[in-house]
């Protein structure tokens, strides 16, 4: 039997998928060794063309949207390039992450272009700005480097702008590693979730999309995924209630964000790498 996905939302128009973590969204240059893909697997399973409307990274699990024509992932498209789509994300991170704030700090794409080979067409750093609030925290009884406990994080996050890996970078920045991010990550605390929790995945989620339907002025429709029901044990060990919230609630239409980085400049938690 062919591997379905998780749909959550289907009309005429779009399709909403809970992504699972491990998976492309389309076929790209880096991995070229991998033969998964969301596009085709929907593709497959509805029996007809899709087109995504925006990108999730591979190791991250939740709600992705795809039009079921072009000019559908057209409109969509176009929501989220003027911020009137709002996006919540949970994570886990290490160390205590203050009750709520933001980090305002511009990111560069120089590591991205380097690997590419292609350093000469380095941009100038784009602004970025990440709102977050801690939902729950745990101190582990596990020694690790220089502490004689290990603490964390379930943290939700909402970013204002779209950057290339903007959470995982602004986590990093921030010294609130993401666990299982083995690219911007803490190696010792990813270690630490292999050893004591099998965990073997990046603990990003994408948890909540609101947008105004594209083809029906004033629907909007907020899409809930939950926390994967397999890290069931890795919350109850923490202590936590995993997020079980699934499926779709009609909403007016969010408002486009109003919330603005601040011009490029160095933040607090210092440049991007």
């Amino acid at each position: 039997m062919n591997e379905q996905l998780d749909i959550l939302y289907l009309d005429d128009d779009i399709v909403v998928i809970d992504k699972p973590s491990g998976l492309l969204v389309h076929r790209s240059p880096i991995d070229r060794r991998e033969r998964r893909f969301a596009l085709q697997l929907l593709r497959d399973q509805l029996g007809q063309r899709v087109y995504p409307a925006h990108r999730l990274d591979k190791p991250t699990s939740g709600l992705l949207v795809f039009g079921l024509h072009s000019d559908a992932a057209s409109r969509l498209q176009q929501q989220f390039r003027e911020r009137r789509v709002s996006k919540t994300y949970h994570a886990i991170v290490r160390g205590y992450l203050d009750e709520s704030g933001r980090i305002d700090s511009p990111l560069s794409d120089k590591r991205e272009a380097i690997e590419k080979g292609g350093s000469d067409q380095v941009r100038p750093p784009q602004s970025a700005l990440t709102e977050f609030r801690t939902v729950d925290r745990v101190e582990l009884p596990i020694p690790l480097g220089r502490y004689s406990s290990s603490r964390y994080s379930l943290v939700e996050l909402k970013p204002h702008t779209g950057r290339k890996h903007q959470l995982r970078r602004h986590m990093k920045q921030s010294a609130h590693h993401i666990i299982g991010d083995t690219r911007y990550g803490d190696g010792k605390h990813n270690q630490l979730f292999r050893d004591q929790f099998d965990n073997q995945r990046l603990l990003l989620f994408a948890t909540r999309l609101c947008f105004e339907h594209p083809f029906d002025e004033g629907r909007g429709l907020q899409l809930d995924a939950r926390i994967p029901v397999e890290l069931q044990p890795l919350f109850e060990a923490l202590g936590w209630s995993r997020l079980d919230r699934h499926g779709v609630t009609e909403i007016a239409p969010p408002e486009p964000s109003r919330v603005e980085a601040s011009a490029v400049q160095p933040s607090e938690f210092g440049n991007s790498p």
